[in-house]
Protein backbone atom coordinates (compact mmCIF):
# COMPACT_ATOMS: atom_id res chain seq x y z
CA UNK A 1 0.00 0.00 0.00
CA UNK A 2 2.94 2.23 0.54
CA UNK A 3 4.18 2.27 -3.09
CA UNK A 4 0.55 2.28 -4.24
CA UNK A 5 -0.17 5.61 -2.02
CA UNK A 6 3.19 6.95 -3.35
CA UNK A 7 2.23 6.51 -7.07
CA UNK A 8 -0.99 8.07 -6.18
CA UNK A 9 0.46 11.22 -4.44
CA UNK A 10 2.65 11.54 -7.64
CA UNK A 11 -0.04 11.63 -10.32
CA UNK A 12 -2.01 13.95 -8.10
CA UNK A 13 0.96 16.15 -7.82
CA UNK A 14 1.43 15.56 -11.32
CA UNK A 15 -2.17 16.63 -12.29
CA UNK A 16 -2.18 20.01 -9.92
CA UNK A 17 0.99 21.14 -10.89
CA UNK A 18 -0.29 20.72 -14.86
CA UNK A 19 -3.41 22.39 -13.87
CA UNK A 20 -1.61 25.38 -12.64
CA UNK A 21 0.76 25.30 -15.61
CA UNK A 22 4.12 24.27 -13.78
CA UNK A 23 6.60 21.67 -15.29
CA UNK A 24 5.89 18.33 -13.86
CA UNK A 25 9.58 16.90 -13.40
CA UNK A 26 10.52 17.17 -9.90
CA UNK A 27 7.87 16.94 -7.57
CA UNK A 28 9.57 17.06 -4.43
CA UNK A 29 8.16 14.19 -2.50
CA UNK A 30 9.82 12.90 0.97
CA UNK A 31 8.95 11.80 4.29
CA UNK A 32 7.70 14.05 6.34
CA UNK A 33 8.55 14.47 10.51
CA UNK A 34 7.37 12.08 12.76
CA UNK A 35 5.37 14.25 14.39
CA UNK A 36 3.44 14.62 11.26
CA UNK A 37 0.37 12.56 10.59
CA UNK A 38 0.86 12.33 6.74
CA UNK A 39 2.82 10.00 4.87
CA UNK A 40 4.39 11.71 2.08
CA UNK A 41 4.91 15.28 1.78
CA UNK A 42 6.08 17.81 -0.92
CA UNK A 43 8.15 20.81 -1.05
CA UNK A 44 7.89 21.15 -4.47
CA UNK A 45 6.35 24.83 -3.38
CA UNK A 46 10.07 25.50 -2.58
CA UNK A 47 10.79 25.16 -6.35
CA UNK A 48 8.28 26.95 -7.99
CA UNK A 49 8.49 30.25 -5.50
CA UNK A 50 10.90 32.10 -8.07
CA UNK A 51 8.45 31.06 -11.35
CA UNK A 52 5.57 31.41 -9.37
CA UNK A 53 6.50 35.29 -7.96
CA UNK A 54 4.60 33.98 -5.05
CA UNK A 55 6.49 32.90 -1.65
CA UNK A 56 6.31 29.38 -0.81
CA UNK A 57 3.27 28.72 1.47
CA UNK A 58 1.12 31.12 -0.96
CA UNK A 59 1.88 28.24 -4.24
CA UNK A 60 1.66 25.35 -1.89
CA UNK A 61 -1.93 26.69 -0.95
CA UNK A 62 -2.79 27.23 -4.45
CA UNK A 63 -1.76 23.53 -5.36
CA UNK A 64 -3.76 22.26 -2.69
CA UNK A 65 -6.98 23.91 -4.46
CA UNK A 66 -6.58 21.68 -7.67
CA UNK A 67 -5.62 18.60 -5.56
CA UNK A 68 -8.83 16.21 -4.81
CA UNK A 69 -8.15 13.77 -1.96
CA UNK A 70 -11.78 12.09 -3.25
CA UNK A 71 -10.46 11.13 -6.15
CA UNK A 72 -7.99 9.23 -5.10
CA UNK A 73 -8.34 5.50 -3.10
CA UNK A 74 -4.97 5.78 -0.44
CA UNK A 75 -4.86 9.64 -0.38
CA UNK A 76 -7.47 10.22 2.36
CA UNK A 77 -6.53 13.77 2.79
CA UNK A 78 -4.28 16.96 1.56
CA UNK A 79 -3.20 19.71 4.16
CA UNK A 80 -1.00 22.52 3.23
CA UNK A 81 1.45 23.55 6.36
CA UNK A 82 3.39 26.47 5.17
CA UNK A 83 4.98 25.78 1.86
CA UNK A 84 4.66 21.66 2.97
CA UNK A 85 1.94 19.55 1.47
CA UNK A 86 1.02 16.98 3.59
CA UNK A 87 -0.70 13.55 2.23
CA UNK A 88 -2.29 12.24 4.94
CA UNK A 89 -3.60 8.13 4.09
CA UNK A 90 -6.93 6.86 4.17
CA UNK A 91 -8.46 4.24 5.40
CA UNK A 92 -8.46 2.17 2.31
CA UNK A 93 -4.71 2.78 2.86
CA UNK A 94 -4.58 1.12 6.77
CA UNK A 95 -7.16 -2.24 5.65
CA UNK A 96 -4.81 -2.76 2.36
CA UNK A 97 -1.84 -2.70 4.70
CA UNK A 98 -3.25 -5.13 7.17
CA UNK A 99 -4.51 -7.61 4.61
CA UNK A 100 -1.37 -7.56 2.62
CA UNK A 101 0.75 -8.31 5.80
CA UNK A 102 -1.30 -11.29 6.64
CA UNK A 103 0.86 -12.74 3.85
CA UNK A 104 4.04 -14.85 5.00
CA UNK A 105 5.85 -12.83 2.08
CA UNK A 106 5.23 -9.50 2.84
CA UNK A 107 7.65 -6.99 1.89
CA UNK A 108 8.19 -9.17 -1.41
CA UNK A 109 7.88 -7.19 -4.44
CA UNK A 110 6.41 -8.02 -8.14
CA UNK A 111 8.82 -9.48 -10.64
CA UNK A 112 10.98 -7.23 -12.80
CA UNK A 113 11.14 -9.66 -15.09
CA UNK A 114 15.31 -8.67 -14.83
CA UNK A 115 18.21 -11.29 -14.40
CA UNK A 116 21.15 -9.74 -11.81
CA UNK A 117 24.03 -11.65 -11.05
CA UNK A 118 25.38 -11.35 -7.70
CA UNK A 119 29.43 -11.47 -7.01
CA UNK A 120 30.58 -11.40 -3.66
CA UNK A 121 33.06 -13.10 -1.19
CA UNK A 122 34.80 -14.52 -3.88
CA UNK A 123 38.07 -14.74 -1.18
CA UNK A 124 41.58 -16.41 -2.86
CA UNK A 125 41.34 -20.54 -1.99
CA UNK A 126 44.39 -20.37 -0.18
CA UNK A 127 43.35 -21.05 3.24
CA UNK A 128 40.41 -20.26 6.15
CA UNK A 129 38.27 -17.49 5.72
CA UNK A 130 39.60 -14.34 8.05
CA UNK A 131 37.40 -12.51 9.86
CA UNK A 132 38.70 -8.88 8.43
CA UNK A 133 36.81 -10.21 4.98
CA UNK A 134 33.87 -11.51 6.81
CA UNK A 135 31.81 -8.63 5.97
CA UNK A 136 32.04 -9.44 2.13
CA UNK A 137 29.97 -12.49 2.21
CA UNK A 138 27.84 -10.85 4.99
CA UNK A 139 26.89 -7.67 2.76
CA UNK A 140 27.08 -9.74 -0.24
CA UNK A 141 24.60 -11.87 0.86
CA UNK A 142 22.55 -9.76 2.11
CA UNK A 143 22.22 -7.52 -0.91
CA UNK A 144 21.74 -10.60 -2.69
CA UNK A 145 18.70 -10.52 -0.71
CA UNK A 146 17.21 -7.44 -0.71
CA UNK A 147 17.38 -7.78 -4.70
CA UNK A 148 15.26 -10.85 -4.46
CA UNK A 149 13.03 -9.68 -2.21
CA UNK A 150 13.13 -6.33 -4.48
CA UNK A 151 11.58 -8.53 -7.33
CA UNK A 152 15.06 -9.41 -9.13
CA UNK A 153 15.97 -12.83 -10.99
CA UNK A 154 18.69 -13.46 -8.67
CA UNK A 155 22.19 -15.71 -8.86
CA UNK A 156 24.78 -15.68 -6.19
CA UNK A 157 28.37 -15.90 -7.97
CA UNK A 158 31.83 -16.89 -6.11
CA UNK A 159 34.50 -15.49 -8.42
CA UNK A 160 37.19 -18.48 -8.23
CA UNK A 161 41.05 -17.18 -8.54
CA UNK A 162 42.75 -20.80 -9.24
CA UNK A 163 45.33 -19.02 -12.10
CA UNK A 164 47.33 -16.51 -10.41
CA UNK A 165 50.33 -16.97 -8.55
CA UNK A 166 49.08 -17.63 -5.13
CA UNK A 167 47.31 -20.69 -6.57
CA UNK A 168 50.45 -22.17 -8.32
CA UNK A 169 52.43 -21.67 -5.56
CA UNK A 170 50.33 -23.40 -3.48
CA UNK A 171 50.02 -26.23 -5.91
CA UNK A 172 53.97 -26.37 -5.76
CA UNK A 173 53.90 -26.61 -2.11
CA UNK A 174 51.75 -29.15 -2.18
CA UNK A 175 53.28 -30.80 -4.59
CA UNK A 176 56.94 -30.49 -2.95
CA UNK A 177 56.04 -30.78 1.13
CA UNK A 178 55.48 -33.74 3.47
CA UNK A 179 52.49 -33.49 5.96
CA UNK A 180 55.23 -34.15 8.56
CA UNK A 181 57.13 -31.52 8.02
CA UNK A 182 53.88 -29.35 8.39
CA UNK A 183 52.44 -28.27 12.17
CA UNK A 184 49.25 -29.75 13.38
CA UNK A 185 45.93 -27.99 11.52
CA UNK A 186 44.22 -25.22 13.72
CA UNK A 187 40.60 -27.33 12.89
CA UNK A 188 40.11 -30.41 11.41
CA UNK A 189 38.90 -29.27 8.10
CA UNK A 190 40.24 -29.16 4.52
CA UNK A 191 41.20 -25.37 4.66
CA UNK A 192 43.22 -25.49 7.52
CA UNK A 193 44.86 -28.77 6.80
CA UNK A 194 45.72 -27.33 3.23
CA UNK A 195 46.87 -23.67 4.16
CA UNK A 196 49.52 -25.57 5.98
CA UNK A 197 51.04 -26.16 2.67
CA UNK A 198 50.72 -23.03 1.51
CA UNK A 199 52.31 -21.21 4.51
CA UNK A 200 55.35 -23.55 4.31
CA UNK A 201 56.04 -22.91 0.66
CA UNK A 202 55.94 -19.06 1.33
CA UNK A 203 58.14 -19.43 4.44
CA UNK A 204 60.74 -21.57 2.28
CA UNK A 205 60.46 -18.86 -0.64
CA UNK A 206 61.40 -16.28 1.63
CA UNK A 207 64.02 -18.09 3.66
CA UNK A 208 65.61 -21.24 1.42
CA UNK A 209 68.95 -20.75 -0.08
CA UNK A 210 69.02 -18.80 -3.78
CA UNK A 211 69.71 -21.76 -5.65
CA UNK A 212 66.94 -23.75 -4.53
CA UNK A 213 64.48 -21.13 -4.45
CA UNK A 214 65.54 -20.33 -7.73
CA UNK A 215 64.82 -23.99 -8.68
CA UNK A 216 61.08 -23.46 -6.84
CA UNK A 217 60.30 -20.50 -8.86
CA UNK A 218 61.15 -21.71 -12.22
CA UNK A 219 58.35 -24.60 -11.07
CA UNK A 220 55.89 -22.26 -10.17
CA UNK A 221 56.56 -20.03 -13.09
CA UNK A 222 55.74 -23.20 -14.97
CA UNK A 223 52.52 -24.36 -13.78
CA UNK A 224 51.54 -20.31 -14.55
CA UNK A 225 52.68 -21.11 -18.36
CA UNK A 226 50.66 -24.45 -18.15
CA UNK A 227 47.79 -22.52 -17.29
CA UNK A 228 47.81 -20.25 -19.86
CA UNK A 229 48.41 -22.73 -22.33
CA UNK A 230 45.26 -24.49 -21.70
CA UNK A 231 47.42 -27.69 -20.62
CA UNK A 232 44.92 -30.10 -19.05
CA UNK A 233 47.66 -31.67 -16.88
CA UNK A 234 48.55 -28.58 -15.32
CA UNK A 235 45.13 -27.36 -14.76
CA UNK A 236 44.15 -30.73 -13.04
CA UNK A 237 46.79 -30.29 -10.74
CA UNK A 238 45.52 -26.88 -9.62
CA UNK A 239 42.23 -27.73 -9.26
CA UNK A 240 42.89 -30.50 -6.58
CA UNK A 241 44.31 -27.80 -4.24
CA UNK A 242 41.32 -25.29 -4.71
CA UNK A 243 38.46 -27.60 -4.66
CA UNK A 244 39.93 -28.94 -1.46
CA UNK A 245 40.36 -25.90 -0.26
CA UNK A 246 37.29 -24.54 -1.26
CA UNK A 247 35.24 -27.14 0.19
CA UNK A 248 36.35 -26.42 2.95
CA UNK A 249 35.61 -22.65 3.21
CA UNK A 250 32.68 -23.49 1.38
CA UNK A 251 31.53 -25.14 4.68
CA UNK A 252 32.78 -21.91 6.74
CA UNK A 253 31.04 -19.84 4.76
CA UNK A 254 27.44 -22.32 5.17
CA UNK A 255 27.55 -21.43 8.66
CA UNK A 256 26.66 -18.34 7.65
CA UNK A 257 25.41 -19.02 5.91
CA UNK A 258 26.41 -17.40 2.85
CA UNK A 259 25.36 -19.70 -0.04
CA UNK A 260 26.05 -19.48 -3.67
CA UNK A 261 24.46 -20.53 -6.90
CA UNK A 262 27.76 -20.84 -9.35
CA UNK A 263 31.29 -21.17 -8.40
CA UNK A 264 32.93 -19.64 -11.48
CA UNK A 265 36.73 -20.12 -11.99
CA UNK A 266 38.90 -17.76 -13.84
CA UNK A 267 40.57 -20.49 -15.31
CA UNK A 268 37.31 -20.38 -17.65
CA UNK A 269 37.64 -17.88 -19.47
CA UNK A 270 41.51 -18.82 -19.95
CA UNK A 271 40.52 -21.91 -21.59
CA UNK A 272 37.58 -21.12 -23.65
CA UNK A 273 39.67 -18.58 -25.56
CA UNK A 274 37.78 -15.25 -23.93
CA UNK A 275 41.11 -14.18 -22.20
CA UNK A 276 43.01 -14.21 -25.94
CA UNK A 277 40.03 -12.43 -27.12
CA UNK A 278 40.32 -9.57 -24.55
CA UNK A 279 43.80 -8.98 -24.94
CA UNK A 280 43.75 -8.93 -28.80
CA UNK A 281 41.18 -6.33 -28.59
CA UNK A 282 43.08 -4.23 -26.14
CA UNK A 283 45.97 -4.36 -27.97
CA UNK A 284 44.27 -3.41 -30.78
CA UNK A 285 42.99 -0.10 -28.09
CA UNK A 286 44.57 3.42 -29.00
CA UNK A 287 45.48 3.73 -25.84
CA UNK A 288 47.10 0.30 -25.61
CA UNK A 289 51.17 0.54 -25.20
CA UNK A 290 54.20 -1.87 -24.47
CA UNK A 291 56.47 -0.56 -22.16
CA UNK A 292 58.05 -1.85 -18.85
CA UNK A 293 58.05 -5.59 -20.55
CA UNK A 294 54.36 -5.48 -20.68
CA UNK A 295 51.66 -4.60 -22.66
CA UNK A 296 49.56 -1.28 -20.86
CA UNK A 297 46.22 0.57 -21.16
CA UNK A 298 46.82 3.97 -20.29
CA UNK A 299 44.01 6.25 -18.61
CA UNK A 300 42.97 9.78 -18.48
CA UNK A 301 41.09 9.67 -15.64
CA UNK A 302 42.85 7.13 -13.81
CA UNK A 303 46.44 7.48 -12.60
CA UNK A 304 47.49 3.99 -12.89
CA UNK A 305 47.76 1.99 -15.88
CA UNK A 306 45.88 -1.61 -16.46
CA UNK A 307 48.73 -3.87 -16.93
CA UNK A 308 46.97 -6.98 -18.99
CA UNK A 309 49.96 -8.61 -20.72
CA UNK A 310 53.20 -9.39 -18.83
CA UNK A 311 56.44 -10.14 -21.34
CA UNK A 312 56.07 -13.87 -20.86
CA UNK A 313 52.64 -14.31 -22.60
CA UNK A 314 50.45 -14.78 -19.47
CA UNK A 315 47.45 -12.74 -18.22
CA UNK A 316 46.49 -10.70 -15.30
CA UNK A 317 43.57 -10.79 -12.48
CA UNK A 318 42.27 -7.92 -14.14
CA UNK A 319 42.11 -9.20 -17.46
CA UNK A 320 40.58 -12.53 -16.51
CA UNK A 321 37.94 -10.38 -14.64
CA UNK A 322 37.26 -8.24 -17.98
CA UNK A 323 36.10 -11.46 -20.30
CA UNK A 324 34.37 -12.55 -17.04
CA UNK A 325 32.22 -9.10 -16.81
CA UNK A 326 31.33 -9.34 -20.59
CA UNK A 327 30.14 -13.14 -20.08
CA UNK A 328 28.30 -11.94 -17.50
CA UNK A 329 26.58 -8.87 -19.71
CA UNK A 330 25.72 -11.76 -22.36
CA UNK A 331 24.38 -13.87 -19.61
CA UNK A 332 22.07 -11.47 -17.29
CA UNK A 333 20.36 -7.62 -17.37
CA UNK A 334 22.89 -6.43 -14.40
CA UNK A 335 25.54 -7.23 -12.28
CA UNK A 336 26.41 -6.48 -9.12
CA UNK A 337 29.81 -6.56 -7.39
CA UNK A 338 30.92 -6.40 -3.43
CA UNK A 339 34.55 -5.48 -2.82
CA UNK A 340 36.23 -4.77 -0.32
CA UNK A 341 38.00 -1.07 -0.13
CA UNK A 342 41.35 -2.11 -1.64
CA UNK A 343 40.30 -2.87 -4.72
CA UNK A 344 38.03 0.87 -5.84
CA UNK A 345 41.73 1.72 -8.33
CA UNK A 346 40.80 -1.81 -9.77
CA UNK A 347 36.96 -1.08 -10.38
CA UNK A 348 37.69 2.13 -11.64
CA UNK A 349 39.86 0.23 -13.99
CA UNK A 350 37.97 -2.48 -14.98
CA UNK A 351 34.69 -0.31 -15.38
CA UNK A 352 36.77 1.71 -18.19
CA UNK A 353 38.42 -0.76 -20.08
CA UNK A 354 34.94 -2.69 -19.78
CA UNK A 355 33.82 0.66 -22.06
CA UNK A 356 36.89 0.74 -24.02
CA UNK A 357 36.19 -2.88 -25.08
CA UNK A 358 32.70 -1.98 -26.48
CA UNK A 359 30.27 -2.54 -22.95
CA UNK A 360 27.50 -0.87 -21.25
CA UNK A 361 29.49 -0.60 -18.03
CA UNK A 362 26.25 1.19 -16.55
CA UNK A 363 24.99 -2.29 -15.93
CA UNK A 364 27.91 -2.84 -13.89
CA UNK A 365 27.22 -1.82 -10.00
CA UNK A 366 30.13 -2.02 -7.47
CA UNK A 367 29.30 -2.14 -3.75
CA UNK A 368 32.71 -1.10 -2.15
CA UNK A 369 33.08 -2.21 2.00
CA UNK A 370 35.54 -1.24 4.53
CA UNK A 371 36.71 -3.61 6.52
CA UNK A 372 35.92 -5.58 10.07
CA UNK A 373 38.21 -4.49 12.94
CA UNK A 374 38.33 -6.29 16.49
CA UNK A 375 38.73 -4.00 19.66
CA UNK A 376 42.51 -5.12 19.38
CA UNK A 377 43.47 -3.59 16.01
CA UNK A 378 43.04 -4.11 12.62
CA UNK A 379 43.74 -7.78 11.76
CA UNK A 380 46.19 -9.48 8.77
CA UNK A 381 46.36 -12.22 7.69
CA UNK A 382 49.92 -12.00 6.22
CA UNK A 383 51.33 -13.92 9.10
CA UNK A 384 48.70 -16.31 8.83
CA UNK A 385 47.78 -15.94 12.56
CA UNK A 386 45.10 -13.71 12.83
CA UNK A 387 41.44 -13.93 13.83
CA UNK A 388 39.45 -16.42 11.45
CA UNK A 389 35.94 -16.49 10.72
CA UNK A 390 35.44 -19.57 12.33
CA UNK A 391 36.68 -17.90 15.60
CA UNK A 392 34.45 -15.16 15.78
CA UNK A 393 31.40 -17.20 15.06
CA UNK A 394 32.16 -20.03 17.89
CA UNK A 395 33.22 -17.24 20.05
CA UNK A 396 29.43 -15.60 18.95
CA UNK A 397 27.63 -18.67 19.80
CA UNK A 398 29.58 -19.45 23.30
CA UNK A 399 28.92 -15.68 24.17
CA UNK A 400 25.06 -15.89 23.19
CA UNK A 401 24.34 -19.32 25.25
CA UNK A 402 25.64 -17.52 28.49
CA UNK A 403 23.36 -14.86 27.91
CA UNK A 404 20.52 -17.06 26.62
CA UNK A 405 21.06 -19.20 29.71
CA UNK A 406 21.35 -16.23 32.09
CA UNK A 407 17.80 -15.17 30.87
CA UNK A 408 16.36 -18.65 30.68
CA UNK A 409 17.25 -19.50 34.03
CA UNK A 410 13.40 -20.09 35.58
CA UNK A 411 12.08 -20.91 32.16
CA UNK A 412 14.88 -24.03 32.00
CA UNK A 413 14.06 -25.05 35.47
CA UNK A 414 10.42 -25.42 34.37
CA UNK A 415 11.07 -27.13 31.42
CA UNK A 416 10.16 -24.63 28.62
CA UNK A 417 13.36 -25.27 27.05
CA UNK A 418 15.41 -28.07 26.72
CA UNK A 419 19.21 -28.08 25.74
CA UNK A 420 18.25 -28.82 22.05
CA UNK A 421 16.35 -25.20 22.36
CA UNK A 422 19.23 -23.84 24.05
CA UNK A 423 22.05 -24.46 21.33
CA UNK A 424 19.26 -23.69 18.57
CA UNK A 425 18.64 -20.46 20.29
CA UNK A 426 22.33 -19.69 20.80
CA UNK A 427 23.01 -20.27 17.64
CA UNK A 428 20.45 -18.15 16.33
CA UNK A 429 20.97 -15.24 18.59
CA UNK A 430 24.93 -16.15 18.32
CA UNK A 431 25.48 -16.07 14.39
CA UNK A 432 22.35 -13.41 13.92
CA UNK A 433 24.17 -10.74 16.07
CA UNK A 434 27.61 -10.88 14.00
CA UNK A 435 25.37 -10.37 10.96
CA UNK A 436 23.11 -7.78 12.44
CA UNK A 437 26.04 -5.57 13.64
CA UNK A 438 28.27 -5.98 10.62
CA UNK A 439 25.64 -5.55 7.72
CA UNK A 440 23.68 -2.39 10.22
CA UNK A 441 26.81 -0.19 9.03
CA UNK A 442 27.19 1.79 5.55
CA UNK A 443 29.45 -0.29 4.00
CA UNK A 444 31.56 2.44 3.27
CA UNK A 445 32.29 2.90 7.21
CA UNK A 446 34.75 0.63 8.93
CA UNK A 447 33.58 -0.83 11.99
CA UNK A 448 35.23 -2.12 14.92
CA UNK A 449 33.11 -5.07 16.05
CA UNK A 450 32.28 -5.62 19.82
CA UNK A 451 30.62 -7.83 21.78
CA UNK A 452 28.93 -6.21 24.09
CA UNK A 453 26.89 -3.84 21.60
CA UNK A 454 26.24 -6.83 19.40
CA UNK A 455 24.72 -8.92 22.21
CA UNK A 456 23.16 -6.69 23.91
CA UNK A 457 19.47 -7.55 24.66
CA UNK A 458 18.57 -3.96 25.58
CA UNK A 459 19.85 -2.06 22.46
CA UNK A 460 19.24 -1.75 19.08
CA UNK A 461 20.82 -4.82 17.91
CA UNK A 462 20.01 -8.58 16.89
CA UNK A 463 18.78 -9.79 19.65
CA UNK A 464 16.77 -6.79 20.33
CA UNK A 465 14.83 -7.53 17.33
CA UNK A 466 14.53 -11.59 17.54
CA UNK A 467 12.57 -11.14 20.36
CA UNK A 468 10.11 -8.84 19.25
CA UNK A 469 10.00 -11.72 16.48
CA UNK A 470 9.43 -14.17 19.52
CA UNK A 471 7.15 -12.27 21.37
CA UNK A 472 5.03 -11.86 18.28
CA UNK A 473 5.02 -15.99 17.87
CA UNK A 474 3.98 -16.32 21.97
CA UNK A 475 0.90 -14.10 21.32
CA UNK A 476 0.32 -16.00 18.09
CA UNK A 477 0.64 -19.12 20.05
CA UNK A 478 -1.42 -18.19 23.09
CA UNK A 479 -4.18 -17.09 20.78
CA UNK A 480 -5.19 -20.61 20.25
CA UNK A 481 -9.03 -20.21 19.44
CA UNK A 482 -8.96 -16.50 18.40
CA UNK A 483 -9.61 -15.46 14.99
CA UNK A 484 -7.40 -12.54 13.43
CA UNK A 485 -9.85 -10.24 12.09
CA UNK A 486 -8.99 -7.10 9.68
CA UNK A 487 -11.08 -4.13 11.37
CA UNK A 488 -8.67 -1.30 11.26
CA UNK A 489 -11.53 0.38 12.66
CA UNK A 490 -10.68 -1.35 15.93
CA UNK A 491 -7.34 -0.19 15.94
CA UNK A 492 -7.49 3.37 17.71
CA UNK A 493 -4.61 4.30 19.93
CA UNK A 494 -2.14 6.00 18.66
CA UNK A 495 0.44 2.81 19.07
CA UNK A 496 -2.00 0.51 17.22
CA UNK A 497 -1.72 3.45 14.50
CA UNK A 498 2.36 3.61 14.51
CA UNK A 499 2.95 0.04 14.37
CA UNK A 500 0.42 -0.24 11.46
CA UNK A 501 2.15 2.66 9.64
CA UNK A 502 5.45 1.43 10.04
CA UNK A 503 4.39 -1.65 8.49
CA UNK A 504 3.19 -0.12 6.25
CA UNK A 505 6.25 1.57 4.92
CA UNK A 506 8.34 -2.01 4.58
CA UNK A 507 7.57 -2.29 0.95
CA UNK A 508 8.89 1.02 0.59
CA UNK A 509 12.13 0.43 2.31
CA UNK A 510 12.57 -2.69 0.18
CA UNK A 511 11.74 -1.35 -3.10
CA UNK A 512 14.45 1.93 -2.19
CA UNK A 513 17.35 0.36 -0.02
CA UNK A 514 17.80 -2.12 -3.58
CA UNK A 515 17.90 0.54 -5.38
CA UNK A 516 21.14 1.74 -3.91
CA UNK A 517 22.15 -1.76 -3.02
CA UNK A 518 21.87 -0.47 0.72
CA UNK A 519 20.95 -3.33 2.75
CA UNK A 520 21.92 -1.63 6.03
CA UNK A 521 18.75 0.60 5.56
CA UNK A 522 16.51 -2.46 5.99
CA UNK A 523 18.63 -3.11 9.80
CA UNK A 524 17.77 0.71 9.91
CA UNK A 525 13.97 -0.52 10.10
CA UNK A 526 14.17 -3.44 11.96
CA UNK A 527 14.92 -1.31 14.99
CA UNK A 528 11.79 1.30 13.84
CA UNK A 529 9.50 -1.75 13.83
CA UNK A 530 10.61 -3.13 16.67
CA UNK A 531 10.64 0.25 18.68
CA UNK A 532 6.78 0.21 17.51
CA UNK A 533 6.02 -2.90 18.02
CA UNK A 534 7.40 -2.83 22.12
CA UNK A 535 5.35 0.18 22.46
CA UNK A 536 2.36 -1.63 20.97
CA UNK A 537 3.03 -4.68 23.61
CA UNK A 538 3.44 -2.02 26.42
CA UNK A 539 0.06 -0.26 25.86
CA UNK A 540 -2.03 -2.88 23.86
CA UNK A 541 -2.61 -6.40 25.54
CA UNK A 542 -3.50 -8.79 22.80
CA UNK A 543 -5.28 -11.66 24.69
CA UNK A 544 -6.41 -10.05 27.81
CA UNK A 545 -7.95 -6.83 25.36
CA UNK A 546 -11.33 -5.94 26.77
CA UNK A 547 -13.72 -6.78 23.97
CA UNK A 548 -13.70 -9.64 21.55
CA UNK A 549 -13.17 -6.95 18.45
CA UNK A 550 -10.42 -5.49 19.82
CA UNK A 551 -8.54 -8.51 20.41
CA UNK A 552 -8.83 -10.01 16.95
CA UNK A 553 -8.15 -6.93 15.25
CA UNK A 554 -4.51 -6.63 17.23
CA UNK A 555 -4.08 -10.23 17.05
CA UNK A 556 -3.57 -9.48 12.92
CA UNK A 557 -1.85 -6.80 14.07
CA UNK A 558 0.67 -9.01 15.95
CA UNK A 559 0.80 -11.50 12.61
CA UNK A 560 1.58 -8.55 10.24
CA UNK A 561 4.32 -7.24 12.65
CA UNK A 562 5.69 -10.97 12.77
CA UNK A 563 5.77 -11.12 8.62
CA UNK A 564 7.34 -7.82 8.77
CA UNK A 565 10.18 -8.61 11.17
CA UNK A 566 10.90 -11.81 9.49
CA UNK A 567 11.05 -10.97 6.43
CA UNK A 568 13.23 -7.87 6.92
CA UNK A 569 15.81 -9.90 9.08
CA UNK A 570 15.58 -13.08 6.39
CA UNK A 571 16.61 -9.94 3.75
CA UNK A 572 19.63 -9.47 6.42
CA UNK A 573 20.47 -13.39 6.72
CA UNK A 574 19.45 -13.60 9.96
CA UNK A 575 16.85 -16.18 11.37
CA UNK A 576 14.25 -15.13 13.25
CA UNK A 577 13.36 -17.41 15.90
CA UNK A 578 10.58 -18.46 17.43
CA UNK A 579 10.99 -18.71 21.34
CA UNK A 580 13.47 -17.36 23.04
Amino acid sequence: MYIALREEVRAALTDALAARGYPTKDLGIEEPPEDVDAVFASSVAFRLASEAGAPPPQVAAELLEELDADAHTYIGQVDAQGPYLNFVPSDAYFEGTLEAAQAGDYGSLDSRETSVVVEHTSANPTGPVHVGRARNPIVGDAVANLLDYAGYDVERHYYVNDAGRQMAVFTWAYETFDESELPEPARDRAEYRMVRYYRKGNEFLENADPDEVEEAEAEIAAILQGLEAGDEATYERVTEVVDTVLGGMRECLGRLPAEFDEFVKETRFMRDGSTDDVVARLKAHDRAVYEEDAWQLTFEEIDKNLVFLRADGTSLYTTRDLAHHEWKFDNYDRAVTVLGEDHKLQARQLRVALEDLGNDADRLDTVIYSYVNLPEGKMSTRAGTGVQLDDLLDEAIDRAREEVETRLDDRLRDDDLDESDVKRIARQVGIGAVRYDIVSKQPAKAITFEWDRALDFEAQSAPYVQYVHARCCGIVDEADGIEPKLDVSALSTAAERDLLGTIARFPGVVESAAEDHEPHRIATYTREIADRFNGFYRECPVITADDEATRAARLALVVAARHAVANALDILGVEAPESM
